[in-house]
């Protein structure tokens, strides 16, 4: 298996295929790497290295107890990055990966990034709070912690409906997709899966996004169930200077997988 070593000794899982300008992945919780194959596969297709790690405490990599916070997990890819030695890298981060890239960015500058594309992202604040009156009550990220507390295998499978819009009347099921994503969620670890929540909804990116200088694409789902697109995506459009917004009408979180042609043609003119 590829991995590197941090600092503190966690051993971080990549994959790496193709070979051309790097395009690096930041995958949302509870998930992996998987989670962005069918963009990997389709941009090494088309000429690019294509590379995807599994976020502490996720999928293949380490599950240590500390560490499950975005200032971690940035650091965790700047490791990633000075490990390859990537330069001139386009990085994509969807749900909590776009706050793990906004936060990489807010600590360790853009110069190894050439791009970047934030998708169904958390920036820059999820929490309800005074000053962000549109976000989520704190009382819904207690109940996803209770949740995961009370029987996490049967929430990831009830979680996986709202995520790929598959409760919306009309919309065309796979039990496949929702296996994978069982899999995916069993395969990270009880404290990450616990612990990622509050690092989710409680991290204020609002001064990373001002850190941007580099073209970003925001993409979002107008039916986004799981990281609602007024608090985020519309806010992130304005704090990012010279950002490009593209809407999805009746997306939903899960747009990489049910709209992945349509994404992936996205991405690929972005790159271009």
């Amino acid at each position: 298996m590829s991995t590197i070593t941090t600092s503190d000794g966690a051993q971080i899982y990549f994959k790496d295929w193709g070979t051309g300008q790097p395009v690096v992945f930041s995958h949302g919780w509870p998930l992996s790497a998987d989670a962005f194959e069918d963009q990997m596969f389709f941009l090494a297709s088309q000429g690019y290295r294509c590379i995807a790690h599994d976020r502490r405490g996720h999928g293949r990599s380490s599950q240590p107890w500390d560490g499950n916070d975005l200032d971690t997990y940035a650091d965790d890819l700047a490791a990633l990055v000075k490990a390859l030695n990537l330069r001139n890298a386009v990085h994509i981060g969807h749900s909590t990966g776009g706050g793990e890239v906004a936060r990489y960015i807010g600590r360790h500058g853009t110069e190894r990034v050439a791009k970047a594309v934030l998708i169904g992202a958390i920036p820059p604040l999820m929490l309800k709070t005074e000053a962000n009156p549109g976000g989520t009550p704190i009382e819904a990220f207690d109940q996803l912690r209770a949740a995961v507390l009370a029987d996490r295998s049967q929430f990831w499978k009830e979680l996986s409906l709202p995520f790929y819009g598959y409760n919306r009347p009309g919309a065309k099921i796979s039990e496949g997709v929702r296996d994978s994503f069982w899999l995916q969620g069993m395969m990270a670890g009880f404290p990450a899966s616990y612990f990622c929540i509050k690092a989710f909804s409680e991290t204020d990116l609002t001064e990373d996004l001002g850190r941007f200088d580099v073209p970003t694409l925001i993409l979002h789902g107008d039916d986004d169930q799981i990281v609602p697109i007024g608090a985020s995506a519309m806010l992130s459009f304005k704090l990012i200077k010279g950002a490009t917004l593209k809407v999805y009408k009746g997306a939903p979180h899960g747009m990489c997988t049910t709209l992945k042609d349509q994404v992936n043609a996205e991405l690929l003119a972005f790159l271009k």
